[in-house]
């Protein structure tokens, strides 16, 4: 069995100086895989964030060049890695190594933000006034485990892209993950103090980092409750705060929309990663003449699904991450049953064929209401809600009618159409036809799926700080070069 039993602080591997250990278990075999720190506290949060501090006078300073060529280095350590993290993950919270996007995707996003420092204008002239973007500081970075590389590849990459220092905090049910990670750091040659490594609970080290008067930005992804305490302790030092919190997202097939297309891709998408994913289309809005018409597509596309063990290059869908995850996903299943729903396919309990592993049924229901719970709560699960609308004004209003914001999805034929219903939806990404994301575009949610955003320029810019000079006109001086 593995022991992760140190932290990575100012370059090396430490020992926290509380004793503890804590058991991580396979959500495929419900049995012991490796055992973990449960040491880390405030005293390594101040070590590290100390450590972060003393780095940033030097690294603040480091040309585009510099920090390229530190990128280009952490590139190469990950690809080289890739095939272990595959079954690491698999390992720890239960995603299918066919699954490319969640191990491949990191090293994707680490060259984008590599490419877009070497153009991106980090001073601009505006009248007789220079306006610079300065990198904001020490960052503290506190990850989640349903994309446990890719999420704190992003933090990290245009953390370093920007010139800052950090300390990454990955979450408690997927620290392996950060060690990893760590790892890859350290092979890189990143410099000591630019990157830090704290393991432990997040009310004790998340909320260290969060309060702590020498960090000046925190990022964090999760749920919107705890969002909600990172944001309200990040401001007691009034730092910046970037938040990437829950959704709820709709897929509206207007009525000139392919059913078949809208519903397989449904499935696809909202029960990839088993339905633990943010951006999820877990409510399928469909007009209610035609919901008979969809629904057969819905239940063929699940019998395509391999759901099975993560580590066979077969399997599509792994199971959910943890026995608690299992029983908050059965929960709103009962829930949805009592208030009304209709059950299309799967239901509760545990998947047949498999007598161990947090293995949730993929389920759909219909005639689910904007009233019920099913259309209100986030519940990282394979589970689908059908719901009917009258008229595609009603279904814009039941798209917004939410407290999140974070994706929203349209499928029609009539291009200017659906345009003008994406602009009317109140979310940070919309698709179209089941387009996909790229990772140039920025990321993040309107309402309370967050503050900020993260990817491209406009995820760069987070940790950045932007500073006016004045008085120095554009032919009066040759403008120097911040990098």
């Amino acid at each position: 069995m593995e022991h992760f039993g140190e932290l990575y602080i100012d370059g090396q591997w430490v020992a926290p100086a509380r004793e503890g250990t804590r058991t991580l278990i396979d959500p495929t075999s419900e049995e012991p895989w490796a055992t973990v720190t449960s040491g880390g506290g405030v005293p390594e949060v101040d070590l590290a964030v100390a450590a972060a501090r003393r780095a940033f006078t030097t690294f603040s300073q480091t040309s585009v060049e510099e920090r390229v060529q530190l990128i280009d280095r952490i590139i190469a350590s990950y690809e080289r890695r890739e095939a272990d993290l595959a079954q690491l993950i698999a390992h720890e919270v239960g995603v299918p190594v066919s699954f490319k996007a969640q191990v491949a995707g990191p090293a994707g996003h680490m060259k984008v933000a590599r490419d877009l420092i070497e153009s991106y204008a980090f001073e601009r002239q505006l009248a007789d006034t220079i306006v610079r973007r300065e990198p904001i500081g020490v960052c503290a970075l506190i990850s989640p485990w349903n994309w446990p590389l890719q999420t704190s590849v992003i933090k990290v990459i245009y953390g370093i892209a920007a010139g800052c220092t950090m300390v990454l905090k990955p979450s408690d049910a997927s620290p392996a993950s950060g060690v990893a990670l760590a790892q890859v750091m350290d092979e890189a040659g990143t410099p000591p103090g630019v990157f830090n490594l704290v393991i432990g609970p997040g009310r004790v080290v998340g909320d260290a980092l969060a309060r702590h008067s020498d960090v000046d930005m925190v990022s964090f992804t999760g749920s919107t409750g705890a969002g909600v305490t990172v944001g309200e302790a990040a401001a007691q030092t009034v730092k910046r705060a970037c938040l990437e919190l829950g959704g709820k997202s709709a897929n509206i097939v207007l009525t000139d929309g392919n059913l078949e297309k809208a519903a397989r891709w449904t499935i696809q998408r909202a029960f990839s990663n088993t339905g633990q994913s943010c951006h999820a289309p877990s409510r399928l809005l469909v007009h209610e003449d035609q919901v008979g018409d969809l629904l057969p597509f819905l239940v063929d596309e699940i019998a395509r699904m391999r759901v099975g063990d993560p580590r066979d290059p077969a399997t599509t869908h792994g199971p959910l991450v943890h026995a608690a995850q299992f029983d908050s996903v059965q929960k709103h299943i009962e829930i949805g049953l009592e208030e009304g729903g209709r059950l299309v396919a799967g239901g509760l309990g545990r998947m047949e064929g498999f007598e161990r592993g947090f293995f949730c049924k993929p389920t759909v229901l219909t005639d689910v209401t904007r009233e019920m719970t099913l259309a209100k709560e986030e519940i990282f699960g394979p589970v689908v809600v059908v719901m009917p609308y009258k008229s595609e004004e009603e279904a814009l209003d039941i798209a917004n009618d939410s407290i999140f914001g974070l994706g929203g999805y349209v499928f029609g034929e009539d291009r200017q159409r659906a345009y003008e219903f994406s602009c009317g939806l109140r979310a940070g990404r919309v698709a179209f036809n089941g387009a996909n994301v790229n990772s140039y575009t920025p990321m993040g949610g309107y309402k309370q799926s967050g503050v900020g955003r993260s990817m491209g320029v406009f995820g760069l810019e987070e940790y950045l700080e932007v500073k006016s000079i004045f008085g120095f006109d554009e032919e009066s001086h040759a403008l120097p070069t911040f990098a």
